[in-house]
């Protein structure tokens, strides 16, 4: 969900035309150059060395069906870098999903500036945390001074920063970041992240306290009455969800809480600071999924989680994701919202190596502060893992103030430097 004037408001294409739409154990699409037929890439490989395992990760991003916008472009960017600051053991997976007019402007200026800033971070190692909140923040700050006008854009940003056996995990809005857990026989969903909505109690509260209001559409055309502030949960009234409005005017229609850019909302509290999370990794962490919220928006954690386990071809799994998506928003509505879904395999983590970090510093081993807040995936055998502790983040006082076809649509070609990559 974005801003009221963007992709949020209507309310999706169908599966492909062969069955990576479904759940099924399938084998996996190549081309005689071993590139996947729908993605066009490569599976990517790399090593954490202090640690003795393997990342093996693959991409997928696609623009939506927006039959009243044909020339839309797609305003989702992700970007992968490997060995952060020339450490072999430091990896950065970001999705950035814009809104609003300049919103491909604005997620492709975050996906750049957010990885080159952490990545020019002298601290990045010792506090990671920290590091994260001033990236955030001071990109941001980049973007109301660039040329891009953010009034009435921005973008939220999804990221998972791997330290060695760590994982930090930043984010900003209701993208969604998910952690494949083996639990006896069983792959539970853990969610890594929690989507900063008026649904959530702690984010209305706040952005109350800062001016907004919070009302539905239904609510802000008078359909329905504005004094009931309560609105269920987003997986029952997502159709039409709260959403921030300035008191005396008809935006901005924010439904989420947090963003990079949106200069307008900012001042009714919608912020750039970051709820950061760290877990430890075990060998019973499989695999983990960065996605923007057109792959959540109608389709769980679990969901999620249980179609990567289907696939032994990730980008088979993408290609699967990305078809059900489609599909389900189809039922919905007459569009769909753009695509973005990074799947990344641990391979061969072992409790050998447990307790060590990237082999360098000591990145902020023991996080205090317990995780809280919504988001919970559809199991909960996994929330009791003692591992899981989060950070957070409230340095408030630091701000800065397809047409459509019945196939996935291939994203670009593999650029030439596989350890940089960058889409949008």
């Amino acid at each position: 969900m974005g801003c009221v004037n963007g992709k949020c408001c209507s309310r999706y294409p169908s599966s492909t035309d062969s069955d990576s739409g479904g759940y099924g154990e399938m084998g996996s699409c190549r081309n005689a150059t071993n590139k996947h037929i729908l993605t066009q890439r490569s599976l990517e490989i790399v090593p954490v060395p202090s640690q003795n395992y393997e990342l093996q990760y693959s991409v997928l991003t696609q623009r939506g069906y927006y039959p009243n916008s044909p020339d839309k472009e797609n305003q989702d960017s992700f970007c992968i870098r490997t060995q952060i600051q020339g450490n072999p053991n430091v990896h950065f997976f970001g999705v950035f999903d814009g809104h609003g007019h300049f919103g491909t402007e604005c997620s492709r200026f975050v996906k750049d500036r957010l990885a080159e800033i952490l990545a020019n971070d002298p601290t990045l190692l010792d506090d990671p945390v920290k590091a994260y909140n001033s990236a955030f923040l001071m990109t941001n700050y980049e973007l109301h001074s660039s040329e891009i006008d953010d009034s009435m854009s921005g973008t939220t940003a999804i990221t998972v920063l791997v330290i060695g056996d760590a994982i930090y995990v930043a984010n900003v809005g209701d993208s969604r970041a998910v952690l494949a857990v083996k639990n006896g026989n069983r792959i539970v969903a853990e969610n890594l992240s929690s989507d900063q909505t008026p649904f959530r109690k702690d984010e209305y509260e706040r952005v109350k306290l800062c001016g907004a209001r919070v009302l539905s559409v239904d609510q802000v055309e008078g359909l329905k009455d504005p004094d009931i502030q309560a609105w269920g949960d987003e997986e029952s009234q997502g159709g039409d969800p709260p959403r921030l409005w300035v008191q005396n005017g008809m935006y901005p229609g924010t439904a989420f809480t947090r963003s990079v850019g949106d200069s307008t909302a900012e001042k009714i509290g919608v912020i750039s600071v970051p709820e950061v999370s760290m877990v430890r990794l075990t060998p019973n962490h499989l695999f983990f999924v960065v996605a923007s919220d057109g792959v959540f928006e109608f389709l769980s954690s679990q969901t999620v989680v249980d179609m990567v386990a289907r696939y032994t071809d990730s980008r088979d799994a993408c290609a699967a994701i990305a078809g059900e998506s489609y599909k389900i928003w189809l039922e919905h509505e007459n569009r769909t919202d753009d695509i973005t879904i990074i799947i990344v395999h641990i391979k061969g983590l072992s409790n050998s190596g447990a307790g060590d970090t990237d082999g360098t510093t000591g990145a902020n081993r023991n996080p205090t502060s317990s995780r809280t807040g919504r988001g919970s995936s559809d199991s909960s055998a996994a929330s009791g893992s003692e591992l899981y502790r989060s950070i957070r983040s409230e340095f408030t006082d630091l701000q800065l103030s397809m047409n459509r076809s019945p196939a996935i649509v291939v994203p670009s070609p593999s650029p030439s430097q596989p350890w940089e990559l960058d889409g949008g």
